[in-house]
């Protein structure tokens, strides 16, 4: 009897352990154990969420709000990225050329100025003396001259004229004095510093009342509009690009703002230690909000591919639990109105704004120019999800994309 009852409780300890792996085996492998799901069973397919992130549930009868845009038959511009720095277009210090104390300063920093406006103004009383006494002496001597050649017009040789006249302003010292006020006149003059060219007072230097001597830095002059920008490009990319050719520029001071501008010149020596080229672009700067200094990022149009089927690289999508697939959605109108409907493509070539459909490949489908594809708030969609184009997907209250 009490053999029985042990061989009683060893059988129902073996029973439930199988039933508990039973148990296990069931909740990992599932539909495995029986062979899988129908081989027409739906598999429903969708983009990766990020984790903690489930998908929201669409309604199969109300139209969810998504942004659209056309495919288009153009030329795909390859572009060559590289950062930069904004300098000025012009740029000279100016330096005092004569000695003096500073009298007046009519303009102050990044004021605009024309070309040839005053900007520093030198005490002139020592220097209009010079050109007063200049002056002086060369009346004498113009005096001296006139009387060593007073009869001369009796002379019929034109060219004892000539030779008398040419010794009587050497000996009257009238070359001289012409040659002193001269230099009178130009020491008065620089007394004046101006503008050479139109642009904006940088970097003042000195002050009203302040003694300045030959050499002294008084300011800077900047022309900034056009400014532009230098770039240092990698010599393998250097052949591909060319004078002319647009260029997109991005400040860090200016988050999100793109500026428009061209490829001025490309310098054509490459630095041996860095292996980079120096590219200068030029932009547009009327409103002078564009410093000199300001980092920058520039994408500069290299390799065009002309007559390419292309889309905005925000319609693109990935789909698969598996091997994953590029697809997008393409607007069609249905009978109870327009559906979101999935194909999958072929994707070639890209830049920053625009990916080449190919009609390589025997399972991915194309897309026509004109067609209209979604690039916003079609992330998380079904295939045949009604839908409606709107401007702002968030503002009627869809998931616009990230």
């Amino acid at each position: 009897m009490s053999h029985s009852r042990r061989t009683l409780s060893l059988v129902t300890v073996v029973l439930i352990f199988v039933l508990l792996a039973a148990g296990v085996l069931w909740r990992v492998f599932g539909d495995d154990l029986l062979g899988g799901p129908p081989e027409d069973a739906a598999v429903p397919e969708g983009p990766v969420l990020p984790e903690g992130e489930a998908a929201p549930q669409f309604s199969a009868t109300v139209a969810q709000p998504v942004g659209g845009a056309a495919v288009v038959r153009d030329t795909l511009w390859i572009r060559v990225s590289a950062a930069g720095q904004a300098e000025a277009y012009r740029r000279t210090a100016l330096a005092a050329q004569i000695e003096g104390v500073v009298r007046r300063i009519p303009v102050r920093e990044n004021q605009t100025v024309g070309s040839g406006s005053a900007l520093v103004q030198i005490d002139t009383t020592e220097h209009a003396l010079g050109v007063a006494q200049a002056r002086a002496d060369l009346r004498a001597a113009e005096t001296d001259y006139r009387q060593q050649v007073l009869f001369d017009d009796a002379i019929e040789d034109p060219a004892v004229r000539q030779e008398r006249e040419r010794i009587a302003r050497s000996r009257s010292g009238l070359d001289q004095a012409e040659v002193r006020l001269r230099q009178a006149e130009l020491q008065l003059a620089r007394t004046r510093v101006a503008a050479p060219f139109s642009g904006r007072v940088a970097d003042l230097e000195v002050v009203e009342g302040q003694y300045v001597t030959v050499g002294t830095e008084l300011m800077t002059v900047v022309d900034l509009n056009p400014i532009k920008v230098e770039v240092q490009v990698l010599e393998a990319e250097l052949g591909l690009l060319a004078e002319g050719r647009r260029a997109e520029v991005t400040f860090a001071a200016f988050p999100g703002e793109v500026f428009d501008g061209a490829i001025e010149t490309i310098n054509p020596v490459v630095d041996p230690e860095s292996r980079t080229g120096r590219v200068t672009v030029l932009l547009s700067n009327a409103d002078g909000r564009i410093k000199p200094g300001m980092y920058a990022e520039v994408s500069l149009d290299a390799e065009a591919l002309p007559n390419r089927v292309l889309v905005p690289r925000s319609a693109i999508l990935e789909r698969g639990t598996g091997q994953r697939r590029t697809m997008l959605f393409v607007y069609e109108e249905g009978p109870q109105g327009p559906l979101a409907k999935w194909r999958y493509v072929n994707p070639g070539r890209e830049n920053d704004t625009h990916v080449e459909i190919l009609r390589d490949g025997l399972e991915q489908g194309m897309v026509e120019p004109g067609e209209i594809v979604l690039v916003d708030g079609h992330h998380y969609l079904a295939h045949d999800t009604p839908i409606r184009l709107v401007e702002d997907v968030a503002a009627e209250g869809g998931r616009p994309g990230r």
